[in-house]
Parts: structure tokens; sequence; C-alpha cells
């Protein structure tokens, strides 16, 4: 008989978003007539931008005639998407990023679990906690952790606590490790890094050989001009990281694919033989081997977002979830729970009430306010006591189910 990954079977429960799937599939076959509001994945709700699906049209109509029919595409992206962003995206802010270095994919959250394909099996990983599950999952089913304590932690993982009390800061690891999982804006606690945090980081990684992955797919979100959005905009960095980027939450492209993933040239990793070697030429083959490349359609769309008016039209968007989250931020706050995050950050962070564990306020809200957020400790063990709201609904979702919350 054939056997199976014997490292997925160390995997705790099912994959969170699922999981919270599950609770409310059955809670809406009990009750039916219930109205549920969700706040939990973060999934958008507003319409593409119209000049991406302007765009879009014109490739679907592009892709009816010969002359314009697009077959195989690059699999690292068409070099007009990749300049634009390297200009819009990188350049403007700084950072020395160019359009060769960026590969177009269907994901962020892809690209960060694809990226261990070139990365060695010895490597001694660390995570913030709460964490994005995939980190940490995609790790346990590349055989690249020990099984799961009571508390949920998996062995050969450092884990780095982010809570009230160290303000959300992940603290640097008290030892070596050679790869560093950030998320900032921070998924799932809202909380975002200060260039000079984020420079204390590059110092470490550069130190200690280490390399970070970054993951700014929240960047767009970012309220405060003195802020970071790019790993890139901290000297030294080039020489430590790769950063993941995507479309979904600032364009809407959660239904419709595409992402970016950052890997600068020069960056090196070590062979077992002691030998250097440049990450983007193992990502590179990596790329033409498993990956055909995000559609022509999509990445008109997403070049679009780039054109003047897309630009205007994404900052629209940005700003209706941005107001969405000052609004649970205030109704929450009004009803007594201490909040987090939300000012950055699509994601507003809360301290569960007193006599409450975060599965038990799950169950809470769903049973009694029909709102579905989603449970602190799927993040990781640090983010037991909290629960996140997304913001990425209607206003007029996100005001009843404020209502209804402030009512219980």
């Amino acid at each position: 008989m054939v056997q199976v990954n014997g490292n997925y079977l160390k995997l705790k429960a099912g994959y969170l978003f699922p999981e919270i799937g599950r609770r409310v599939k059955a809670f809406s076959e009990a009750n039916p007539t219930a109205p549920i509001i969700r706040l939990g994945i973060g999934d958008v709700t507003e319409p593409l931008p119209e000049a991406c699906r302007t765009a879009m049209k014109g490739a679907i109509d592009e892709m009816g005639t010969r002359e314009g029919f697009h077959g195989y595409g690059p699999e690292q992206g068409y070099p007009w998407l990749r300049e634009a962003i390297a200009k819009t995206d990188f350049q403007t802010r700084g950072c020395e990023v160019s359009a060769e270095e960026i590969f177009v994919s269907d994901g962020s959250k892809c690209d960060s679990s694809n990226i261990l394909d070139i990365l060695g099996e010895g490597n001694r990983i660390a995570v913030t906690d709460p964490v994005y599950p995939v980190y940490v999952d995609s790790n346990v089913m590349a055989g690249r952790t020990g099984d799961a304590d009571d508390a949920g932690q998996y062995g050969g993982l450092t884990y780095l606590p982010i809570t009230a009390s160290n303000g959300f800061t992940a603290p640097l690891p008290e030892g070596k490790v050679d790869l560093i999982y950030l998320c900032f804006p921070n998924n799932p606690t809202g909380a975002v890094a200060t260039k000079a945090q984020l420079k204390q980081w590059v110092d470490y990684a550069l130190a200690n050989d280490a390399l970070i992955l970054f993951d700014a797919a929240y960047e767009a979100f970012i309220q405060d001009p003195e802020l970071p959005h790019s790993i890139y905009e901290i000297e030294g960095a080039r020489q430590c990281a790769i950063e993941f980027r995507s479309f979904s939450k600032n364009a809407g492209f959660t239904g419709t694919r595409c992402a970016l993933t950052v890997v600068p040239k020069g960056l090196m990793g070590t062979a077992a033989n002691g030998e250097k070697v440049e990450l983007w030429a193992l990502w590179n083959r990596r790329q033409c081997t498993k990956f055909n490349g995000v559609s022509y359609i999509v990445q008109r769309g997403a070049e679009a977002v780039y054109s003047i008016a897309g630009q205007a039209q994404v900052k629209s968007l940005v700003s209706f979830y941005m107001e969405n989250a000052a609004i649970i931020r205030q109704e929450l706050t009004a009803a007594g729970l201490i909040v987090y995050g939300g000012e950055q950050a699509p994601y507003v962070w809360i301290q569960t009430p007193e006599g409450l564990d975060s599965w038990g306020f799950f169950d809470h809200l769903l049973g009694n306010a029909h709102v579905v957020g989603t449970p602190g400790s799927g993040f990781g063990a640090a983010g037991e006591g909290y629960f996140r709201l997304s913001a990425f609904n209607s206003r007029a979702n996100v005001e009843e189910a404020m209502r209804r919350i402030r009512s219980l």
C-alpha cells in the first residue's frame, strides 16, 4: 500500500480557517434562520477596482484574436507588470529592487510555503507567536519540525511571543537561528514595526547569516507615513531578506489570484559542502519547473493597479476597510473590551472577556450574536485569550455586527 507523508499527521486538528468553517456550518445547519455575519477570515467583499475590470475585459478581447492571443507566459511574470511593480512599490520608496528580482505568482500564501523548496532541512526556524498559521504548518508538512506539545508548539521551532506586555513587538531570538518569519503589519495582531525595529532584525540576520522571510501583504493599509512598507527600506536588507506581497487585500484579488515575491540578486545561501549559492537562481529554477505563471488576463488586471485611476481606486478601497476597522475599534471599546490593532492594519485584536478563552469567545459570539471571528489560539499558544475580527466586510454588516456585540 502506498505510504503517506507522515508529517501531515503531526498537524494539530484542521487548518484554522477550515475548522472555523466546519463549526459555522454545523451551527448554520442547527440554526438555519440565524443571520450570520462573518468577520473571521480575511476575505474582501467589495468589487474589483474598475480600472482592473476594464483592463481584464480588454485582455479577454485580446485573447479572442489570433494576434492578441497569449498562451504560456513567462513563469516569472510579464515584464510590463514586473516593471510597474518595481517602480511604484519599491523604487519610489527608495528601495533598490529591479523588475528582474520580482516573481509574479498566484498568492503570497503559496509563495511563503513554496519557498521552503529551495531551503535546506537543517535550518533553525523562528516564528512569532501568535503567527499566520501557514508559516508553521508548511514547515510541519515539509518535515522541518518535531511533534507538537500540549500547548500546540512544535519541537524544532523557536517561538517569539508577541503580547500586550511587550507591545506586540517581536523580541530578537536569544540564540542563533537561520530562518526568521516576520509579518508587518502583523496578521493577526495588527501591530506594525518601525524602521528602527526592522533595522534590529536586519542587523541580527546579517550578524548570524540568517534569512528573513518578510510578509508585507498588508503594507497598503499603513496610515503613518513614518512607518516602512518594505523590508528593503532598511539598509542591508538585500543581503538577508525575501519579501512577499499580494494584490489580494489592497485590490481585492482574493478570488482573482495575483501576488509577488522579491528575491534580490546576490542574496546567498550555503550548500551542504559550504559553497555559497545564489537564492535568486534557485527560486527562478523552482518556478520554471513547478509553476506555469499567472494568466495574462489577471496580470493585465494587476498592471492596472498602477495606473492613475487604479491607484486612486485602490486607495479608496483601503480607506473603506480602514474606516470599518475604526468602527470596530470604537464600538468594541465602548462595549468595554480591550482592543489592539485596527489603526495600521485591517485586523482588530481583542482581549477576550474574563472567564472566556479564545474558542469560548468564538462560540459566545456565534451563538448569541451570530458573528464569526477568529480565535487567537488558532494563531499560536500566545494567542490564547485573544480574538481577531476582520474589517473586510460591507459597512452595513460591520455596523450590524457591532450593534449585536454591544447588545450582549
